[in-house]
Protein backbone atom coordinates (compact mmCIF):
# COMPACT_ATOMS: atom_id res chain seq x y z
CA UNK A 1 0.00 0.00 0.00
CA UNK A 2 1.58 3.82 -0.90
CA UNK A 3 1.97 5.72 2.39
CA UNK A 4 -0.21 8.36 0.59
CA UNK A 5 -3.39 5.67 1.33
CA UNK A 6 -2.15 4.59 4.29
CA UNK A 7 -2.09 8.05 5.82
CA UNK A 8 -5.60 8.63 4.18
CA UNK A 9 -7.31 5.88 5.76
CA UNK A 10 -6.36 6.56 9.00
CA UNK A 11 -7.63 9.97 8.78
CA UNK A 12 -10.75 8.64 7.34
CA UNK A 13 -10.90 6.46 10.81
CA UNK A 14 -10.70 9.17 12.86
CA UNK A 15 -13.09 11.17 11.09
CA UNK A 16 -15.54 8.53 10.61
CA UNK A 17 -15.36 7.46 14.38
CA UNK A 18 -15.62 11.12 15.93
CA UNK A 19 -18.26 12.40 13.64
CA UNK A 20 -16.52 15.39 13.67
CA UNK A 21 -14.31 16.67 11.23
CA UNK A 22 -12.99 19.41 14.21
CA UNK A 23 -12.37 16.58 16.37
CA UNK A 24 -10.62 14.48 14.27
CA UNK A 25 -8.44 17.48 13.00
CA UNK A 26 -7.39 17.99 16.78
CA UNK A 27 -6.45 14.59 16.89
CA UNK A 28 -4.62 14.79 14.09
CA UNK A 29 -2.58 17.96 14.46
CA UNK A 30 -3.99 19.51 11.29
CA UNK A 31 -6.34 21.91 9.85
CA UNK A 32 -9.89 21.18 9.41
CA UNK A 33 -9.66 22.36 5.66
CA UNK A 34 -6.55 20.31 5.16
CA UNK A 35 -8.04 17.14 6.53
CA UNK A 36 -11.17 17.41 4.53
CA UNK A 37 -9.23 17.89 1.08
CA UNK A 38 -7.46 14.48 2.24
CA UNK A 39 -10.92 12.67 2.48
CA UNK A 40 -11.99 14.38 -1.09
CA UNK A 41 -8.93 12.87 -2.32
CA UNK A 42 -9.46 9.37 -0.57
CA UNK A 43 -13.05 9.72 -2.16
CA UNK A 44 -11.47 10.51 -5.92
CA UNK A 45 -9.43 7.81 -5.95
CA UNK A 46 -11.77 4.66 -5.04
CA UNK A 47 -14.52 6.44 -6.87
CA UNK A 48 -16.60 6.21 -3.75
CA UNK A 49 -18.43 8.68 -1.01
CA UNK A 50 -17.22 7.86 1.82
CA UNK A 51 -18.80 10.27 4.45
CA UNK A 52 -22.04 12.43 4.54
CA UNK A 53 -21.75 16.26 5.28
CA UNK A 54 -23.67 18.55 6.66
CA UNK A 55 -23.27 22.19 8.65
CA UNK A 56 -24.24 20.06 12.03
CA UNK A 57 -22.73 16.37 11.68
CA UNK A 58 -20.73 14.48 9.59
CA UNK A 59 -21.48 10.39 9.32
CA UNK A 60 -20.29 7.37 7.03
CA UNK A 61 -22.11 6.36 4.32
CA UNK A 62 -23.00 2.74 3.23
CA UNK A 63 -19.82 2.14 1.91
CA UNK A 64 -17.93 4.30 4.17
CA UNK A 65 -19.53 2.36 6.98
CA UNK A 66 -18.01 -0.98 5.53
CA UNK A 67 -15.21 0.72 4.62
CA UNK A 68 -14.76 1.56 8.70
CA UNK A 69 -15.33 -1.93 9.58
CA UNK A 70 -12.67 -3.17 7.51
CA UNK A 71 -9.68 -0.69 8.19
CA UNK A 72 -10.38 0.44 11.57
CA UNK A 73 -9.84 -3.15 13.58
CA UNK A 74 -6.26 -3.07 11.59
CA UNK A 75 -5.77 0.51 12.92
CA UNK A 76 -6.40 -0.61 16.44
CA UNK A 77 -4.40 -3.47 16.06
CA UNK A 78 -0.96 -2.00 15.02
CA UNK A 79 -1.71 0.62 18.05
CA UNK A 80 -1.88 -2.27 20.22
CA UNK A 81 1.56 -3.91 19.31
CA UNK A 82 3.11 -0.26 19.48
CA UNK A 83 2.19 -0.11 22.87
CA UNK A 84 3.47 -3.14 23.90
CA UNK A 85 6.83 -2.19 21.96
CA UNK A 86 6.60 0.84 23.33
CA UNK A 87 6.16 -1.34 26.98
CA UNK A 88 8.93 -3.92 26.27
CA UNK A 89 11.40 -0.68 25.77
CA UNK A 90 10.09 0.99 29.40
CA UNK A 91 9.94 -2.49 31.27
CA UNK A 92 12.14 -5.57 31.23
CA UNK A 93 10.51 -8.06 29.30
CA UNK A 94 10.55 -10.18 26.00
CA UNK A 95 12.99 -12.66 24.72
CA UNK A 96 16.65 -12.42 24.48
CA UNK A 97 18.15 -14.77 22.29
CA UNK A 98 22.19 -15.94 22.07
CA UNK A 99 24.20 -18.51 20.50
CA UNK A 100 27.50 -19.39 22.58
CA UNK A 101 30.13 -21.89 22.87
CA UNK A 102 29.25 -25.14 25.41
CA UNK A 103 31.92 -23.77 27.72
CA UNK A 104 31.06 -20.47 27.55
CA UNK A 105 26.98 -20.88 28.50
CA UNK A 106 27.52 -23.74 31.34
CA UNK A 107 30.86 -21.21 33.16
CA UNK A 108 29.44 -17.94 32.34
CA UNK A 109 26.20 -17.64 30.80
CA UNK A 110 23.97 -19.69 33.18
CA UNK A 111 25.44 -18.49 36.51
CA UNK A 112 24.90 -14.66 35.67
CA UNK A 113 21.32 -15.87 34.19
CA UNK A 114 20.49 -17.65 37.55
CA UNK A 115 20.81 -14.81 39.66
CA UNK A 116 19.44 -12.29 37.04
CA UNK A 117 16.47 -13.71 36.07
CA UNK A 118 14.44 -14.92 39.12
CA UNK A 119 14.14 -10.81 40.03
CA UNK A 120 12.79 -10.64 36.71
CA UNK A 121 10.62 -13.25 35.36
CA UNK A 122 9.16 -11.32 32.35
CA UNK A 123 12.60 -11.83 30.79
CA UNK A 124 13.32 -15.00 28.70
CA UNK A 125 16.60 -16.21 27.63
CA UNK A 126 16.95 -18.69 25.06
CA UNK A 127 21.00 -19.90 24.73
CA UNK A 128 21.77 -21.90 21.58
CA UNK A 129 24.99 -24.00 21.88
CA UNK A 130 26.38 -23.77 18.29
CA UNK A 131 30.03 -23.82 18.00
CA UNK A 132 29.98 -22.06 14.33
CA UNK A 133 30.72 -18.63 14.18
CA UNK A 134 27.05 -17.96 13.68
CA UNK A 135 25.83 -14.88 11.52
CA UNK A 136 23.92 -13.08 14.17
CA UNK A 137 21.76 -11.07 12.29
CA UNK A 138 21.08 -13.57 9.64
CA UNK A 139 19.77 -16.17 11.70
CA UNK A 140 17.92 -13.33 14.22
CA UNK A 141 20.07 -14.19 17.52
CA UNK A 142 20.35 -10.74 19.98
CA UNK A 143 23.45 -11.52 20.56
CA UNK A 144 26.76 -14.21 20.47
CA UNK A 145 29.59 -15.34 22.54
CA UNK A 146 32.91 -15.98 21.12
CA UNK A 147 36.52 -15.88 22.58
CA UNK A 148 38.03 -12.61 21.53
CA UNK A 149 39.88 -12.75 18.81
CA UNK A 150 36.91 -14.65 17.10
CA UNK A 151 34.66 -11.91 17.02
CA UNK A 152 33.90 -9.66 13.77
CA UNK A 153 35.67 -6.45 13.74
CA UNK A 154 31.96 -4.75 13.07
CA UNK A 155 30.29 -5.91 16.11
CA UNK A 156 29.79 -4.38 19.11
CA UNK A 157 32.42 -7.04 21.90
CA UNK A 158 31.25 -6.33 25.72
CA UNK A 159 33.88 -8.55 27.69
CA UNK A 160 32.09 -11.09 29.55
CA UNK A 161 35.19 -13.11 31.43
CA UNK A 162 38.65 -12.65 31.79
CA UNK A 163 41.77 -14.51 30.08
CA UNK A 164 41.94 -18.05 30.90
CA UNK A 165 44.21 -20.34 30.54
CA UNK A 166 43.88 -23.98 28.16
CA UNK A 167 45.44 -27.14 29.71
CA UNK A 168 46.28 -29.78 28.55
CA UNK A 169 45.24 -32.91 30.83
CA UNK A 170 44.71 -36.88 31.23
CA UNK A 171 44.14 -39.42 33.68
CA UNK A 172 47.17 -41.01 35.45
CA UNK A 173 46.66 -44.29 34.69
CA UNK A 174 47.21 -43.11 30.84
CA UNK A 175 50.27 -42.00 31.75
CA UNK A 176 51.20 -45.29 33.43
CA UNK A 177 52.63 -46.68 29.97
CA UNK A 178 53.52 -43.47 27.90
CA UNK A 179 55.78 -41.05 28.76
CA UNK A 180 54.75 -37.44 29.53
CA UNK A 181 55.17 -35.03 26.52
CA UNK A 182 57.83 -32.26 27.49
CA UNK A 183 57.22 -29.89 24.36
CA UNK A 184 53.97 -29.47 22.47
CA UNK A 185 55.25 -31.00 19.92
CA UNK A 186 55.31 -34.60 21.32
CA UNK A 187 51.67 -34.67 21.64
CA UNK A 188 51.80 -36.05 18.23
CA UNK A 189 53.09 -39.42 19.90
CA UNK A 190 50.00 -39.52 22.06
CA UNK A 191 46.35 -40.24 21.77
CA UNK A 192 44.40 -37.29 22.15
CA UNK A 193 40.59 -36.64 22.01
CA UNK A 194 39.78 -34.25 19.28
CA UNK A 195 37.69 -31.67 18.98
CA UNK A 196 35.99 -30.88 15.46
CA UNK A 197 34.72 -27.09 15.23
CA UNK A 198 32.36 -26.92 11.80
CA UNK A 199 34.44 -23.16 11.29
CA UNK A 200 37.39 -24.76 11.16
CA UNK A 201 36.41 -27.18 8.24
CA UNK A 202 38.17 -30.06 10.27
CA UNK A 203 40.08 -30.68 13.42
CA UNK A 204 40.98 -28.22 15.74
CA UNK A 205 44.37 -27.42 16.73
CA UNK A 206 45.62 -27.20 20.34
CA UNK A 207 47.27 -23.36 21.03
CA UNK A 208 50.33 -23.16 23.00
CA UNK A 209 53.13 -20.37 23.18
CA UNK A 210 56.40 -19.63 25.61
CA UNK A 211 58.64 -16.98 25.43
CA UNK A 212 56.84 -15.22 22.62
CA UNK A 213 56.91 -18.37 20.57
CA UNK A 214 53.35 -19.26 19.50
CA UNK A 215 52.80 -23.19 18.78
CA UNK A 216 50.11 -24.61 16.76
CA UNK A 217 49.95 -28.87 17.18
CA UNK A 218 47.40 -30.92 14.96
CA UNK A 219 46.82 -33.84 17.05
CA UNK A 220 45.41 -37.19 16.49
CA UNK A 221 43.74 -39.82 18.17
CA UNK A 222 40.69 -42.20 18.07
CA UNK A 223 37.95 -40.48 19.43
CA UNK A 224 36.83 -37.20 18.19
CA UNK A 225 33.70 -35.12 19.86
CA UNK A 226 32.00 -31.22 19.53
CA UNK A 227 31.03 -31.72 23.47
CA UNK A 228 32.79 -30.87 26.25
CA UNK A 229 31.01 -33.31 28.33
CA UNK A 230 31.67 -36.38 26.43
CA UNK A 231 35.36 -35.58 25.75
CA UNK A 232 35.94 -35.00 29.72
CA UNK A 233 34.21 -38.58 30.14
CA UNK A 234 36.27 -40.33 27.77
CA UNK A 235 39.52 -38.66 29.36
CA UNK A 236 38.73 -39.69 32.42
CA UNK A 237 38.60 -43.53 31.29
CA UNK A 238 42.41 -43.11 30.15
CA UNK A 239 41.59 -42.96 26.67
CA UNK A 240 43.80 -39.78 25.90
CA UNK A 241 44.71 -36.47 26.71
CA UNK A 242 42.30 -33.59 26.25
CA UNK A 243 42.28 -29.61 25.42
CA UNK A 244 40.19 -27.74 28.00
CA UNK A 245 39.56 -24.66 30.29
CA UNK A 246 41.22 -24.55 33.11
CA UNK A 247 38.63 -23.80 35.20
CA UNK A 248 36.39 -26.98 33.41
CA UNK A 249 39.66 -29.13 34.69
CA UNK A 250 40.57 -27.31 38.26
CA UNK A 251 38.01 -30.11 39.85
CA UNK A 252 39.23 -33.22 38.45
CA UNK A 253 42.76 -32.14 38.96
CA UNK A 254 42.59 -30.98 42.81
CA UNK A 255 41.57 -34.61 43.01
CA UNK A 256 43.86 -36.23 41.44
CA UNK A 257 41.76 -37.61 38.84
CA UNK A 258 43.16 -35.67 35.90
CA UNK A 259 47.55 -34.17 35.60
CA UNK A 260 48.16 -31.62 33.60
CA UNK A 261 51.35 -31.21 31.06
CA UNK A 262 52.92 -28.61 29.25
CA UNK A 263 51.75 -25.98 31.72
CA UNK A 264 54.48 -23.85 31.02
CA UNK A 265 53.64 -23.58 27.31
CA UNK A 266 49.54 -22.90 28.35
CA UNK A 267 49.58 -19.10 28.31
CA UNK A 268 46.32 -17.23 29.02
CA UNK A 269 44.58 -16.70 26.09
CA UNK A 270 41.73 -13.93 25.48
CA UNK A 271 38.51 -14.26 27.06
CA UNK A 272 34.82 -14.39 26.04
CA UNK A 273 33.10 -11.48 25.04
CA UNK A 274 29.52 -11.16 24.26
CA UNK A 275 29.58 -9.52 20.30
CA UNK A 276 26.00 -7.98 18.95
CA UNK A 277 25.53 -5.55 15.49
CA UNK A 278 24.49 -2.03 16.95
CA UNK A 279 21.70 -1.40 18.75
CA UNK A 280 20.36 2.49 19.23
CA UNK A 281 17.08 1.22 20.66
CA UNK A 282 18.02 -1.87 22.43
CA UNK A 283 14.92 -3.20 24.60
CA UNK A 284 15.34 -2.74 28.31
CA UNK A 285 15.63 -6.92 28.94
CA UNK A 286 18.44 -6.89 26.08
CA UNK A 287 20.41 -3.79 28.10
CA UNK A 288 19.90 -5.60 31.54
CA UNK A 289 21.38 -9.20 30.33
CA UNK A 290 24.11 -7.02 29.01
CA UNK A 291 24.69 -5.85 32.14
CA UNK A 292 24.37 -8.66 33.61
CA UNK A 293 27.04 -10.48 31.79
CA UNK A 294 29.54 -7.68 31.37
CA UNK A 295 32.74 -8.82 33.26
CA UNK A 296 33.39 -6.16 36.18
CA UNK A 297 37.39 -7.10 36.52
CA UNK A 298 40.11 -4.79 35.57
Amino acid sequence: MAQENFNDLSAFAIVASERSFTKAAARLGVSQSALSQTIRNLEERLGLRLLTRTTRSVSPTEAGERLLQLVRPRFEEIESELALLTEEREKPMGTVRITAGEHAASAFLTPALLELLPRYPQINVEVDIDYGLTDIVAQRYDAGVRLGERVAKDMIAVRITPDFRWLVVGAPGYFATRRVPQVPQELTEHNCINIRFPTHGGLYAWDFEKDGREVKVKVEGQMTFNSAALRLTAALAGQGLIYLPEDSAAPYLADNRLVAVLQDWCAPSPGYYLYYPNRRHASLAFSMVVDALRYQGN
